[in-house]
């Protein structure tokens, strides 16, 4: 009886185990990470390093919904960078935002106001209103860049008509589309939104590459916000993770909606590590990102495409048609380079293991297209300046005047 149960043990053992590695995984992490330094479709693509993976297998082995020492000690440092009361780790920025609003909203009806093109509404699978059963009250900025507290005023809903939707968070995002917030407009709808009682989130994800770019520390980018959203998997490198930080009272109780959510995880010692190295040694690289993406905006300046959207951090979107080239052109010679290149479209994302080669060959794509369209014929039409009187060789950034050279 012993021997048969044993011989049956054994072939579901063997049913069981399984090798996901392939006959060739070195080699082909290589690979991986040599593509990843040629893709500008987004930073979440960013991969471990060796050095990253020796830093997290040092970590405890707790329980997180118990006890976990590194997870503990990196929450109690997110609190005291960002001047929040706590931190809560969560695995994803869309669980963080919506976990956060969530949170915020008591009872219903009640109404999130924010950005058109907000991750929170765009980007989370409709999260806003299958977890919170919230309506999305979406503006279209008035100056094309950042919501103003004038946009705020002219469509915020408040006090107790009955067809209205109350607004009861504000919700803002920075960076948007690698475009930076006005500290000095974020601190006017703040103001605004605490006189009437309407709480303010921030979807924070990339604030790492304002702080970088302005200097600003966390603790005075983020005083506005009642709550704010952090990522580490994006601009930081790190595998997985984000952070939702706010009063202690408020991140209790986001804690037991992210046990609801199904978040609530177990050895998380080697994740909260391997953000905490990235917060160390991936931080500081940011600066040399947004060069890096300065250089692609102004090559593409020179060559002749419209920028759509300015390289003030890691993203510049563009427009190649006024050099007579589309997109798909663009994709296409890049898929048939020795090293090929990974392109999403007019976005453009820089990020800490782009490699300074895959610019140089990006921007020599657009040019050698462009050259060929001309001797083709093609005319470019005769450029115009925006609306303001700014011509279109110039970029401005933060009022700041960027030319091409």
């Amino acid at each position: 009886m012993s021997t048969n149960l044993d011989a049956a043990r054994a072939k579901v053992a063997e049913q069981v185990k399984v090798d996901i590695f392939t006959l060739t995984q070195e080699e082909d992490n290589k690979r991986g990470i040599q593509e990843v330094s040629r893709s500008f479709i987004s930073d979440t693509i960013t991969v471990p390093t060796p050095e990253m993976y020796l830093y997290a297998s040092k970590a405890s082995v707790g329980d997180d919904v118990y006890h976990e020492p590194c997870m503990i000690a990196l929450e109690a440092h997110m609190a005291k960078i960002t001047g929040k009361e706590a931190a809560l780790f969560v695995p994803s920025g869309t669980m963080s935002n919506q976990i956060a609003l969530r949170t915020h909203l008591k009872q219903p009806p009640y109404a999130v106001l924010c950005d058109h093109r907000s991750h929170i509404v765009r980007y989370e699978a409709g999260g806003l209103a299958f977890h919170s059963g919230a309506h999305a009250q979406m503006i279209i900025p008035s100056n094309g860049h950042h919501i103003t507290l004038e946009d705020v005023e002219e469509n915020i809903v408040l006090g107790q008509e009955i067809h209205s939707c109350p607004t009861e968070v504000i919700s803002l995002e920075n960076t948007l589309n690698g475009t930076i917030f006005p500290q000095d407009e974020i601190i006017r709808i703040s103001d605004y939104a605490h006189s009437k009682g309407v709480k303010m989130h921030l979807d924070g994800a990339r604030i790492w590459h304002v702080a970088a770019e302005t200097g600003k520390p966390l603790d005075e980018l983020l005083a506005p916000f009642d709550s704010v959203s952090l990522c580490f998997s994006k601009g930081l490198g790190a595998p997985i993770g984000s952070c939702l930080v706010g009063p202690k009272e408020y991140i209790q109780k986001a804690r037991w909606f992210r046990k609801l959510f199904g978040g609530g995880m177990r050895q998380t010692g080697f994740m909260a590590a391997a953000a905490a190295y990235a917060l160390t040694y991936n931080f500081p690289r940011l600066p040399a990102v947004h060069e890096l993406t300065r250089k692609l905006e102004v090559g593409l300046i020179e060559i002749g495409a419209d920028i759509t959207s300015a390289a003030e951090t890691c993203m510049v979107f563009f427009d190649p048609s006024p050099v007579g080239v589309t997109y798909a052109e663009i994709i296409e010679r890049a898929t048939q380079l020795p090293d090929p290149l990974k392109l999403g479209g007019s976005r453009l994302v820089v990020h800490i293991q782009t490699s300074p080669q895959a610019v140089e060959d990006f921007l020599t794509i657009v040019r050698t297209l462009a050259e060929e369209k001309k001797a083709a014929g093609f005319v470019p039409p005769e450029k115009k300046a925006y609306p303001n009187g700014r011509p279109y060789s110039s970029i401005y950034v933060r009022g700041v005047k960027r030319e091409a050279h």
